[in-house]
């Protein structure tokens, strides 16, 4: 691992700051100081938003190589034309290699299949914009060139790009919708986690009531920020976890192999033509079959 000493005056963002001092993306800044990478004089730091004065540390991890040749993995590519190619993730499929998952991820079969990825983000994550966790499924914006990269991140970051997510949820949600506005940060007990934390960053879901179950809740959730695992944690929360999700919820009672939590629709602007674009991926089977059960219990 590689440590990057430095020194900040706190005249700005420590996430820009990083950024111009070694090269990183602000992207690449964020998500060490979400790993928990980046300390002010000994001190974790939570916020990327934060004017920190003192002692930067940072400490990157071994890069992880993939294969120049790809892998063989079967892609659900929904749309592609020469800017993006949007893409329906089966659950248990991960999106980028990690120190954990070096191969037989997306990106590797995204290598092998697309003839071009956009670079910003590295080697380990060409043509990545955003991500999905692993047992999550659902739609995802790849970028084939630079400049549609950087339009596409620009409309998540400014919320003007829509994600939307489907889940089944523990218990009988009393409203019908509502906001869940609740700082996330990394857990302190277990680093594999996130936790509603006030000094964290800030997250923001929207979620409206599909269907009543009794014991269990259909629901439609909106993004407005996009943290690590955040439908997760604020459905947690909310004391209703995502039904399958045994890091945040409930023993899982359906034999299930991972969350009932899948992105269903994305709408964004295309970088060349300025058009907006809809698209929308139907729920897998798995995930209706224990709705149709549900739906017949309750009948």
């Amino acid at each position: 691992m590689e440590r990057i000493e430095l020194f900040s005056d706190g005249s700005k963002r420590l996430d820009v700051f990083l950024s111009e001092e070694t090269g990183l993306t602000r992207s690449a800044v964020k998500s060490l100081i979400e790993d928990g990478r980046v300390t002010c004089d000994g001190t974790t730091v939570t916020k990327a938003g934060d004017k920190k004065k003192g002692s930067i540390t940072v400490t990157k991890p071994d890069p992880v190589a993939i294969s120049a040749e790809g892998e063989d993995i079967p892609i659900d590519i929904v749309y592609e034309d020469s800017f993006l190619a949007v893409i329906n993730k089966p659950q248990g499929l991960v999106t980028h290699p990690c120190a954990g998952t070096p191969s037989g991820t997306l990106v590797n079969g995204l290598v092998y299949r697309v003839k071009d990825l956009s670079e910003i983000n590295g080697v380990t994550r060409p043509g990545i914009v955003h991500r999905l966790d692993k047992d999550t499924s659902g739609l995802l914006v790849i970028a084939k060139n630079n400049a549609a990269h950087l339009s596409l991140a620009k409309q998540i970051e400014t919320k003007t790009a829509g994600r939307y997510y489907i889940a089944l949820l523990h218990g009988n949600i009393i409203d019908d919708e509502g906001v869940i506005d609740k700082a996330i940060a990394r857990s302190v007990k277990d680093r594999k986690k996130m936790a509603p934390d006030d000094n964290g960053r800030r997250a923001v879901t929207h979620f409206k009531v599909l269907e009543r179950f009794g014991d269990f809740t259909l629901c439609e959730f909106k993004l407005e920020t996009g943290r690590t695992h955040q439908i997760r944690v604020h459905a947690k929360y909310i004391n209703h976890p995502v039904v399958g999700d045994v890091l945040y919820g409930h023993k899982d009672s359906f034999g299930l192999n991972g969350q009932l939590l899948h992105a269903y629709k994305l709408v964004l602007t295309h970088p060349d033509s300025g058009n907006e674009m809809t698209f929308e991926a139907p729920i897998p089977d798995y995930f209706q079959k224990v709705l149709e059960k549900l739906r017949k219990n309750r009948s």
